[in-house]
């Protein structure tokens, strides 16, 4: 068996592929989000406000000395608030180098989803903009919104927010004090 003919069967044969998605809750919808641009996942912890932020902005966390921007998805996809519970948790995922938390109800699992499984997103139904989700998973007998975590936000948007991670880092708080009776 020559080289040529090993590349010819290694070629031929079909793999499938799996590709694995973190997924989780908001409300009574499901959504799975890529595992590679998953960091870690870490309980709900103190998040300081941060002013003149959009609305979906909890603040910024310190994550072992790393300031982290952190969302909360439900008011990005215009759900409505609830209150955090012991299952509330923080996603913290990579968007092109840089580091994001974002508020979830509750972590499921991680689940394989072959392409083949994926199906293209319905322009209606959903609470959440189409333009976030890259396809309808199906696992079982559910269906799994998978989401484009890079679309999720605006790139006005992304520059607010490491404009909220340098102002978290450096302490921009003014706490000079004047000495002029």
């Amino acid at each position: 068996m020559g080289p040529d003919t090993k590349g010819d069967l290694f070629q031929s044969s079909h793999v499938m592929t799996l590709d694995k998605y973190l997924t989780f809750t908001l409300g009574e919808e499901e959504y799975g989000l890529e595992i590679l641009k998953v960091r870690e996942i870490i309980g709900l912890m103190e998040i300081t406000h941060v002013p003149r932020m959009p609305e979906f902005v909890r603040g910024v966390i310190n994550l072992r000395g790393k300031i982290i921007p952190v969302i909360d998805l439900r008011l990005k996809f215009g759900m409505r608030a609830t209150d955090d519970t012991r299952e509330t948790c923080i996603i913290v995922v990579d968007l092109e180098g840089t580091n994001m938390g974002v508020v979830v109800d509750r972590v499921s699992e991680v689940l394989d989803i072959s392409p083949e499984e994926v199906e293209e997103t319905p322009e209606f139904g959903t609470a959440v903009d189409t333009a976030f989700i890259m396809g309808m998973g199906k696992a079982g007998d559910r269906v799994v919104m998978l989401l484009d975590i890079g679309k999720v936000l605006t790139g006005e948007e992304m520059t607010a927010l490491a404009g909220a991670q340098d102002d978290g880092s450096t302490g921009t708080r003014d706490e000079s004090r004047s000495d002029n009776p």
